[in-house]
Protein backbone atom coordinates (compact mmCIF):
# COMPACT_ATOMS: atom_id res chain seq x y z
CA UNK A 1 0.00 0.00 0.00
CA UNK A 2 0.92 3.64 -0.90
CA UNK A 3 0.97 6.03 2.14
CA UNK A 4 1.19 9.56 2.48
CA UNK A 5 1.69 10.81 6.39
CA UNK A 6 1.10 14.54 6.65
CA UNK A 7 2.91 15.91 9.77
CA UNK A 8 5.72 13.43 9.50
CA UNK A 9 8.18 15.59 11.97
CA UNK A 10 6.06 15.28 14.38
CA UNK A 11 5.87 13.05 17.57
CA UNK A 12 3.68 10.70 15.79
CA UNK A 13 4.77 10.62 12.32
CA UNK A 14 7.76 10.14 13.30
CA UNK A 15 7.13 6.52 14.84
CA UNK A 16 5.02 5.57 11.88
CA UNK A 17 7.52 6.26 9.45
CA UNK A 18 10.35 4.06 11.10
CA UNK A 19 7.50 0.80 11.29
CA UNK A 20 5.09 1.29 8.07
CA UNK A 21 8.22 1.18 5.35
CA UNK A 22 8.88 -2.53 6.30
CA UNK A 23 5.29 -3.73 4.68
CA UNK A 24 4.29 -0.08 2.97
CA UNK A 25 5.92 2.16 0.55
CA UNK A 26 5.58 5.76 2.09
CA UNK A 27 5.41 9.57 1.40
CA UNK A 28 6.45 12.20 4.65
CA UNK A 29 5.00 15.65 4.28
CA UNK A 30 6.41 17.93 7.27
CA UNK A 31 6.26 21.18 7.18
CA UNK A 32 6.99 20.88 3.59
CA UNK A 33 3.26 20.86 3.27
CA UNK A 34 0.80 23.78 4.58
CA UNK A 35 -2.35 21.95 5.33
CA UNK A 36 -4.17 25.00 5.47
CA UNK A 37 -3.01 25.84 1.91
CA UNK A 38 -5.78 23.40 0.14
CA UNK A 39 -4.11 24.05 -3.49
CA UNK A 40 -0.80 22.80 -2.12
CA UNK A 41 -2.39 19.93 -0.64
CA UNK A 42 -4.20 18.93 -3.24
CA UNK A 43 -1.58 19.43 -5.67
CA UNK A 44 0.87 17.28 -3.45
CA UNK A 45 -1.58 14.29 -2.52
CA UNK A 46 -2.28 14.28 -6.35
CA UNK A 47 0.84 13.85 -7.04
CA UNK A 48 1.90 10.90 -4.58
CA UNK A 49 -1.53 8.93 -5.39
CA UNK A 50 -1.54 7.37 -2.19
CA UNK A 51 -4.06 4.45 -1.18
CA UNK A 52 -4.45 5.97 2.54
CA UNK A 53 -3.50 8.99 3.80
CA UNK A 54 -2.77 9.57 7.61
CA UNK A 55 -2.87 12.75 8.86
CA UNK A 56 -0.95 13.89 12.09
CA UNK A 57 -0.46 17.36 11.49
CA UNK A 58 -1.78 19.39 13.86
CA UNK A 59 -1.73 22.63 16.16
CA UNK A 60 -1.62 20.45 19.66
CA UNK A 61 -0.13 23.47 22.13
CA UNK A 62 -3.64 23.69 23.58
CA UNK A 63 -3.00 27.28 25.13
CA UNK A 64 -2.27 28.76 21.98
CA UNK A 65 -5.40 27.08 20.61
CA UNK A 66 -7.30 28.62 23.47
CA UNK A 67 -5.87 32.30 23.09
CA UNK A 68 -5.72 31.95 19.45
CA UNK A 69 -8.98 30.20 18.17
CA UNK A 70 -8.82 31.57 14.81
CA UNK A 71 -5.23 29.50 14.03
CA UNK A 72 -6.30 26.83 16.21
CA UNK A 73 -9.25 26.18 13.53
CA UNK A 74 -7.48 26.89 9.99
CA UNK A 75 -5.00 24.13 11.23
CA UNK A 76 -7.06 22.00 12.85
CA UNK A 77 -10.93 22.30 11.01
CA UNK A 78 -10.18 23.81 7.80
CA UNK A 79 -6.72 21.75 7.07
CA UNK A 80 -8.22 18.80 7.88
CA UNK A 81 -10.85 19.56 5.48
CA UNK A 82 -7.96 20.05 2.75
CA UNK A 83 -6.81 16.95 3.27
CA UNK A 84 -10.25 14.94 3.10
CA UNK A 85 -11.07 16.71 0.06
CA UNK A 86 -7.75 15.73 -1.06
CA UNK A 87 -8.44 12.23 -0.21
CA UNK A 88 -12.29 11.93 -1.42
CA UNK A 89 -10.42 13.16 -5.01
CA UNK A 90 -8.25 10.19 -5.02
CA UNK A 91 -10.86 7.83 -3.56
CA UNK A 92 -8.15 7.32 -0.40
CA UNK A 93 -8.53 5.70 2.93
CA UNK A 94 -7.82 8.27 5.90
CA UNK A 95 -6.67 7.78 9.27
CA UNK A 96 -6.91 11.00 11.21
CA UNK A 97 -5.64 11.53 15.06
CA UNK A 98 -8.09 13.16 17.18
CA UNK A 99 -8.36 13.42 20.72
CA UNK A 100 -9.55 12.49 24.39
CA UNK A 101 -10.22 16.29 24.75
CA UNK A 102 -13.45 16.08 22.80
CA UNK A 103 -14.70 14.72 25.90
CA UNK A 104 -16.10 17.17 28.77
CA UNK A 105 -14.98 14.84 31.57
CA UNK A 106 -17.90 14.73 33.51
CA UNK A 107 -18.65 10.81 32.86
CA UNK A 108 -16.43 9.69 35.93
CA UNK A 109 -15.56 6.42 33.81
CA UNK A 110 -13.42 5.54 30.75
CA UNK A 111 -14.72 6.76 27.55
CA UNK A 112 -16.07 4.52 25.02
CA UNK A 113 -16.02 5.97 21.33
CA UNK A 114 -20.27 5.76 21.12
CA UNK A 115 -19.92 8.30 23.74
CA UNK A 116 -21.68 12.03 22.87
CA UNK A 117 -18.80 13.92 22.33
CA UNK A 118 -18.94 17.39 24.38
CA UNK A 119 -15.73 19.47 24.17
CA UNK A 120 -14.67 22.34 26.98
CA UNK A 121 -11.84 24.25 25.04
CA UNK A 122 -11.35 25.58 21.45
CA UNK A 123 -8.49 22.70 20.62
CA UNK A 124 -11.20 19.96 21.32
CA UNK A 125 -14.04 21.91 19.17
CA UNK A 126 -11.45 21.79 16.44
CA UNK A 127 -10.71 18.41 16.58
CA UNK A 128 -14.12 17.39 16.70
CA UNK A 129 -15.48 19.20 13.46
CA UNK A 130 -12.32 17.76 11.78
CA UNK A 131 -14.04 14.38 12.89
CA UNK A 132 -17.48 15.76 11.43
CA UNK A 133 -15.91 16.75 8.35
CA UNK A 134 -14.23 13.47 8.07
CA UNK A 135 -17.64 11.64 8.25
CA UNK A 136 -19.54 13.38 5.63
CA UNK A 137 -17.10 13.30 2.88
CA UNK A 138 -15.43 10.32 3.14
CA UNK A 139 -16.56 6.24 3.47
CA UNK A 140 -13.24 4.80 3.98
CA UNK A 141 -11.44 6.55 7.35
CA UNK A 142 -10.23 5.43 10.71
CA UNK A 143 -11.28 8.18 13.41
CA UNK A 144 -8.36 7.45 15.71
CA UNK A 145 -8.39 9.37 19.31
CA UNK A 146 -5.66 9.51 21.44
CA UNK A 147 -4.35 11.08 24.73
CA UNK A 148 -0.82 12.63 26.47
CA UNK A 149 1.12 11.60 23.93
CA UNK A 150 4.82 11.40 24.70
CA UNK A 151 8.30 10.32 22.50
CA UNK A 152 11.79 10.25 22.79
CA UNK A 153 12.06 13.51 20.75
CA UNK A 154 9.19 15.31 21.13
CA UNK A 155 7.97 18.34 22.98
CA UNK A 156 5.62 16.79 25.42
CA UNK A 157 5.16 16.20 29.12
CA UNK A 158 7.76 13.85 29.96
CA UNK A 159 10.03 15.88 28.13
CA UNK A 160 8.98 18.96 30.16
CA UNK A 161 9.41 17.27 33.45
CA UNK A 162 12.52 16.09 33.14
CA UNK A 163 14.03 19.53 31.97
CA UNK A 164 12.37 20.80 34.57
CA UNK A 165 13.97 18.46 37.11
CA UNK A 166 17.25 19.64 36.05
CA UNK A 167 16.63 22.99 36.69
CA UNK A 168 14.78 23.15 40.23
CA UNK A 169 14.30 21.22 43.20
CA UNK A 170 10.57 21.75 43.30
CA UNK A 171 8.06 20.96 40.42
CA UNK A 172 3.76 21.92 41.11
CA UNK A 173 1.94 19.91 38.99
CA UNK A 174 -2.19 19.47 38.70
CA UNK A 175 -3.50 16.60 40.27
CA UNK A 176 -7.39 16.80 39.53
CA UNK A 177 -7.21 15.98 35.68
CA UNK A 178 -6.90 12.34 35.38
CA UNK A 179 -6.23 10.73 31.78
CA UNK A 180 -3.68 7.79 30.01
CA UNK A 181 -0.55 9.15 29.05
CA UNK A 182 0.36 7.23 25.49
CA UNK A 183 3.69 6.13 24.21
CA UNK A 184 3.79 7.23 20.56
CA UNK A 185 5.95 3.87 19.33
CA UNK A 186 2.91 1.98 21.02
CA UNK A 187 0.44 4.06 18.96
CA UNK A 188 2.04 3.63 16.14
CA UNK A 189 2.43 0.04 16.17
CA UNK A 190 -1.77 -0.27 16.69
CA UNK A 191 -2.57 2.43 14.10
CA UNK A 192 -0.06 -0.03 11.65
CA UNK A 193 -2.72 -3.16 12.52
CA UNK A 194 -5.78 -1.07 12.11
CA UNK A 195 -4.80 -0.41 8.26
CA UNK A 196 -4.90 -3.89 7.41
CA UNK A 197 -8.22 -4.13 8.54
CA UNK A 198 -11.43 -2.30 6.33
CA UNK A 199 -13.17 -2.05 10.12
CA UNK A 200 -13.67 1.44 9.34
CA UNK A 201 -15.12 3.67 11.64
CA UNK A 202 -13.66 5.75 15.36
CA UNK A 203 -11.44 3.88 17.80
CA UNK A 204 -9.52 5.05 21.26
CA UNK A 205 -6.13 4.12 21.34
CA UNK A 206 -4.37 4.97 24.36
CA UNK A 207 -2.07 2.86 26.91
CA UNK A 208 -4.20 1.33 29.61
CA UNK A 209 -4.94 2.74 32.92
CA UNK A 210 -4.89 5.93 34.17
CA UNK A 211 -3.20 8.97 36.20
CA UNK A 212 -3.30 12.18 37.29
CA UNK A 213 -0.42 14.51 36.01
CA UNK A 214 0.94 14.72 39.24
CA UNK A 215 1.07 10.99 39.64
CA UNK A 216 2.83 10.40 36.12
CA UNK A 217 5.34 13.51 37.07
CA UNK A 218 6.40 11.32 40.12
CA UNK A 219 6.99 8.45 38.27
CA UNK A 220 8.73 9.90 35.65
CA UNK A 221 10.99 11.58 38.18
CA UNK A 222 11.47 8.01 40.12
CA UNK A 223 12.00 6.09 36.42
CA UNK A 224 14.82 9.15 35.73
CA UNK A 225 16.63 9.04 39.35
CA UNK A 226 15.49 12.21 40.33
CA UNK A 227 15.00 11.37 43.73
CA UNK A 228 15.44 14.82 45.49
CA UNK A 229 13.18 16.71 43.23
CA UNK A 230 9.93 17.24 45.28
CA UNK A 231 6.44 17.07 43.20
CA UNK A 232 3.77 19.41 45.06
CA UNK A 233 -0.14 18.34 44.00
CA UNK A 234 -1.66 21.35 42.68
CA UNK A 235 -5.27 22.02 41.46
CA UNK A 236 -5.85 23.04 37.81
CA UNK A 237 -7.05 26.50 39.29
CA UNK A 238 -3.85 27.08 40.82
CA UNK A 239 -2.15 26.18 38.11
CA UNK A 240 -3.79 28.77 36.06
CA UNK A 241 -3.93 28.00 32.74
CA UNK A 242 -6.03 29.62 29.99
CA UNK A 243 -7.89 26.07 29.02
CA UNK A 244 -10.74 24.62 30.57
CA UNK A 245 -9.71 20.81 30.77
CA UNK A 246 -11.47 17.59 31.02
CA UNK A 247 -11.18 16.51 35.01
CA UNK A 248 -11.47 12.55 33.29
CA UNK A 249 -10.67 11.85 29.76
CA UNK A 250 -9.91 8.57 29.81
CA UNK A 251 -10.37 6.14 26.79
CA UNK A 252 -11.70 3.07 26.70
CA UNK A 253 -9.80 1.04 23.40
CA UNK A 254 -13.33 -1.19 23.13
CA UNK A 255 -13.48 -1.19 19.92
CA UNK A 256 -10.36 -2.22 18.67
CA UNK A 257 -10.57 -5.10 21.83
CA UNK A 258 -13.87 -6.56 20.55
CA UNK A 259 -12.97 -6.83 17.09
CA UNK A 260 -9.26 -8.07 17.93
CA UNK A 261 -7.36 -6.07 16.20
CA UNK A 262 -4.67 -4.26 18.82
CA UNK A 263 -4.36 -4.50 22.77
CA UNK A 264 -3.15 -1.56 24.19
CA UNK A 265 -0.06 -2.51 27.72
CA UNK A 266 0.04 -0.76 30.16
CA UNK A 267 0.99 3.33 30.60
CA UNK A 268 3.51 1.91 33.14
CA UNK A 269 5.48 -0.55 31.29
CA UNK A 270 5.63 1.55 28.32
CA UNK A 271 6.63 4.01 30.41
CA UNK A 272 9.60 1.86 32.08
CA UNK A 273 10.43 1.01 28.02
CA UNK A 274 10.33 4.40 27.28
CA UNK A 275 13.46 5.16 29.63
CA UNK A 276 15.68 2.17 28.40
CA UNK A 277 15.46 3.19 24.85
CA UNK A 278 16.11 7.19 27.00
CA UNK A 279 19.04 6.12 29.38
Amino acid sequence: MKILITGSAGQLGKELLKILPERHQVIGYGRDMDVTDYAQVVAKVADARPDLIIHCAALTNVDFCETNPEVNYRVNTLGTENVALAAQKLQASLVYISTDYVFDGEKGSPYLEYDLPRPLNHYGLAKLAGERIIESLLDHYFIVRTSWLYNKEGKNFVSAMLRLAKEKDELRVVNDQIGTPTYAPDLAQCISKLIETDYYGIYHASNEGSCSWYDFAREILELAGFKKVRVIPITSEEYGSPTKRPKYSVLDNFCSRERGIFQMRDYRSALKEFFQCYN
